[in-house]
Formats: structure tokens, sequence, C-alpha cells
């Protein structure tokens, strides 16, 4: 004799089909209008179709369309802008800055081990960049590099540090080498260590030290010297790693 169906299961199991169904429409929505984007060509700033077009055009209703544009608002992919419409947004590395900062966060409670391999792909990438930095000498803009150089001494002389121009000298450093994504990746790490900075060991970092070290950068590329130039950047990374404590110290 067949056992009688126990109500509960099914109706356990018939919810949870139906959570996991909505979960796999609202991803194949999702890849839909991401489809549709690419499809048609829009570059960020660009407008979506309009919600009653794109319900049309992808056979959904309001809900489930709003629900998905707000999941790809989320992830930098679209803009909505209430009252104007949705437009291509620009795809931040949001969600990267997050789980990096968090992955910090956890790091200074351990062995640092993921504050170190971030500062390693970090000076990676600007130690690669030093001969594209020469070749671009002619684009550089040497009166903001100065002018940031110069507010963090002003700074230091009252025994400050300056974030803000610190990464003003950065961004100022590398826009001109046209790669956006560069930029984007360089403003992520800078901004994980910027909110990890207090918890930081200072190590014998000073604001003058600090200072002197982008003065040298500058210096070096004012000077076109490629060797000089890179001692100045690797100085400018020893400051950096001098405070992340190693293995053995963080034993």
């Amino acid at each position: 004799m067949r056992e009688p169906l126990d109500s509960r299961a099914v109706t356990t199991s018939t919810a949870g089909g139906r959570r996991q169904g909505a979960r796999a429409n609202q991803k194949a929505l999702q890849d839909a209008i991401k489809h549709l984007i690419v499809e048609r060509g829009l570059a960020p700033g660009e407008p979506l179709p309009t919600e009653v077009e794109l319900m049309k055009e992808l056979d959904v209703s309001r809900h489930p369309l709003r629900e998905a544009m707000k999941a790809l608002e989320a992830v930098g992919i679209v803009d909505i802008r209430h009252g104007y419409g949705t437009y291509v947004g620009s795809v931040p590395l949001t969600g990267l800055e997050t789980g990096l900062a968090f992955r910090g966060a956890l790091s200074l409670r351990g062995d640092y081990s993921d504050i170190r391999d971030l500062l390693e792909v970090r000076e990676i990438l600007e130690s690669g960049l030093v001969t594209r930095l020469l070749d671009a000498d002619d684009r550089l803009d040497f009166d903001s590099l100065t002018a940031s150089v110069e507010a963090m001494e002003r700074e230091a002389e009252q025994g400050r540090y300056a974030p803000e121009a610190d990464w003003r000298f950065h961004e100022t450093l590398y826009r001109p080498l046209g790669n956006d994504l560069v930029l984007d990746l360089l403003r992520v790490f800078w901004r994980v260590f910027n909110t990890l900075d207090a918890e930081l060991p200072r190590a014998d970092d000073t604001p003058h030290l600090t200072a002197r070290r982008h003065r040298a950068i500058l210096e070096a590329l004012r000077a076109g010297d490629e060797a000089a130039l890179r001692a100045a950047v690797d100085e400018h990374f020893q400051g950096i790693r001098a405070r992340v404590p190693d293995r053995d110290r963080s034993a």
C-alpha cells in the first residue's frame, strides 16, 4: 500500500521550486537586458528604451522588469534616473572595491596576507606603467601634479597627511594614458587602502616622507629619467610595504 504524501513536504518543495524558478527567470531577464544594450551598441550615458517598450520587446510584466533593473543598477550596468528614464551605467568597480575592503578588514585580524597581495598587484600595475608615463610626457599635466605635491608638503608642515592630494596626484598622473580601466582599478586600490589606513601600523612613515616620495616621482618625470622614476616608484611602495607586517611579524 502506497504511503500517503506529506502535504507539508509537497508545499515546501513546491515553494522552493518556485523560488528557484523565479531566480532563474530573473537572471534570464537581466541577461536579456544586457544583451539588448550590447546588440544596440548603447554607450554609457545613453538611454535605454522606455519601460513600456522593454515590457513589449522582452515580453515581461512591469514588476519583474523593475526588479531586474534594480539588480543591474546595483552593479552599475544601468543608471535609473527617476522621472527621466533608465540609462546605460558606467559599470564602476563598486563590487570589487567592497569585496576587497571586506577581505582587507578580515586580513587585519589575521596574517595580513590579503593586504600584502593587494599591494603587490597595485605595485606591479604602477611599476609596469613607468615606460608609458615617460612616453606620455607631452600629455602630463605638470602644473596639477606640482600643485598636488605642494599641497602634501603644506600639510606635512603641520604634521598632517593629505590623502585627497595624494589621490589627486595619482589620478592626474595616470589619466593622460587614456586607459579608464587602469584608473578605475587604481582608484579601487587607493580607496581600499585609505579605508584600512587608520588600522595599519605607521612604521617609520611620516607626512614629510610621503610628500618627499611623491616629489621624487614628479622630478624624475620632469627629467625624463627612467632609472630615477623606477627608483622613485619603488621607494614609494617601500614606504607602503613597511606598514604591512610580514608573516613573521604578524604571527
